[in-house]
């Protein structure tokens, strides 16, 4: 069974509530048809708001949504109700306290088991920057700074390339001083398709954003524009 992740930029439902191409791009290649899908806010702090807003948009898609709440876990067997799972999507937040709070209670190794075994692991910004090895965060509430992911995916990431003022020069300026591996950054309404640990494709719900790679080649930075694909109607 391929194993599949979704890295998303910006966008969806949390961001453009009008527009579901992503969302539905996800659901789509889940692993079967109306598939169970399970929303974790942990970097939001598992925000109420946050959390309904998920149930609003995709009680009318043609799948199951649940949540996985840290602060109030729905089992003691988390590993189980992981692995129960066809899509686990992650909301954007503080990824540090993702990270922390995931590796306490094991949720890293759950995600790992459950993407290896079919589960299409999904989301965007602190949810898109979690499943690679390295990434910008502004989690301590003082400008960007590295952060380590999972690991699931190699090199390093930044989301809303586009959209937030200093993430595309922190990012190549990261890189250049060797804090970051050479990555692969987003702008909002870009999805990176990854299939068995490697970028299969590049969709979008913004026919002006794009995806670059971003890597150092003979002591210079470079940053190349990926090949992407909008979803919307021509």
């Amino acid at each position: 069974m391929n194993k599949q992740i979704i890295a998303l930029g910006g966008g969806g439902f949390s961001m453009e509530p009008e527009n579901p191409l992503l969302d539905d791009y996800i659901i789509r290649h889940a692993r079967r048809e109306n598939p169970s899908i399970c929303f974790l806010p942990t970097a939001s702090g598992d925000s109420a708001d946050y959390m309904n807003r998920f149930y609003q948009s995709f009680k009318a898609k043609n799948c199951e949504p649940t949540h996985l709440s840290l602060f109030k876990p729905p089992t003691r067997n988390l590993r189980e109700f992981v692995l129960q799972q066809d899509i686990i999507y992650v909301g954007g937040g503080n990824t540090v306290n993702l990270i922390l709070l995931w590796k306490h209670w094991g949720l890293d190794q759950y995600l790992h088991e459950a993407w290896q075994e079919g589960t299409l692991l999904a989301g965007l910004s602190a949810g898109s920057i979690c499943w690679f090895e390295e990434g910008i965060t502004d989690s301590y509430g003082d400008g960007l700074e590295p952060v380590n992911g999972l690991g699931f995916l190699k090199g390093s990431h930044s989301p809303h390339y586009d959209c937030e003022l200093n993430r595309r020069p922190t990012f190549q300026k990261f890189i250049t001083e060797g804090k970051l591996q050479e990555g692969i950054a987003a702008d909002d309404g870009v999805a990176l398709h990854y299939v068995d640990d490697q970028l299969h494709t590049i969709v979008k719900s913004r026919k002006n954003a794009n995806a670059y790679q971003v890597h150092m080649q003979g002591g210079q930075l470079k940053e190349e524009k990926l090949s992407s694909h909008y979803l919307g109607k021509p």
